[in-house]
């Protein structure tokens, strides 16, 4: 065979490689980036040390004033995308919605195959942010909180046990795997920290007694 016709072939090939992907025939998601590492523990408890002790304040509050599930590439909002990152063989469809895969979710142990079982936890809840400062945030500052993919605030967990959370802080709801719960308080620490939110006594108390023993 002359090189003409091999790079003819080879070229045949990469636009018949390019067409079927276009038409969804290929719907093998891309690589997504893994779920971030909270901090150590010895860094949560410098952290904890800083936070401000405050009562908190509900006053005002409207979930709808975090924009949350904003688009993120394409038909991609954040939900889906926290899905396809903690999923396994995660596939999905023209829209982004998850056909098929795996999720397991840290806070109970559990594992489910449907995406409708799973909820995207906010680690720190918006209402809590809202009690502990956040009412007094932009818009916009309110919407990269509740979208944010870079710390530890987003994770995939069994739904009920996400509805069962609701807006509890530490004091008053732990993942019932006890294996997370170091995990947990460093990522709520670090979140906290990072927005220069408050905690309240009772809510101190409990990070620190957690902090302890990790």
């Amino acid at each position: 065979m002359s090189k003409f016709y091999a790079r003819r072939r080879l070229g045949t090939a990469a636009a018949l490689t390019g067409l079927i992907a276009s038409i969804g025939l290929f719907n093998a998601p891309a690589a997504s980036a893994a779920l971030p590492t909270p901090v150590s523990a010895a860094t949560a408890r410098g952290y904890l040390s800083a936070l401000p002790v405050r009562t908190e304040n509900r006053a005002g509050y409207d979930r709808d004033l975090f924009p949350h599930w904003i688009t993120v590439s394409g038909t991609c909002n954040t939900r889906e995308t926290i899905l396809k990152r903690d999923g396994t063989n995660v596939v999905t469809n023209s829209s982004c919605a998850a056909t098929s895969g795996s999720w397991y979710s840290p806070y109970d142990g559990a594992t489910w195959s449907a995406a409708s079982d799973v909820d995207i936890d906010h680690l720190v809840p918006l209402s809590e942010a809202w009690d502990s400062g956040a009412g007094s945030w932009t818009t916009s500052r309110r919407q990269a909180f509740a979208n944010d993919r870079t710390r530890p605030q987003l994770l995939a967990v069994t739904d009920n046990v996400n509805q069962s959370k609701g807006d509890q802080d530490p004091a008053t709801w732990m993942p019932s795997r006890s294996a997370y719960r170091c995990t947990y308080v460093r990522a709520w620490v670090q979140v906290k920290y990072y927005y220069d939110l408050s905690v309240d006594t009772s809510e101190k108390s409990a990070l620190q007694g957690y902090l302890a023993s990790c």
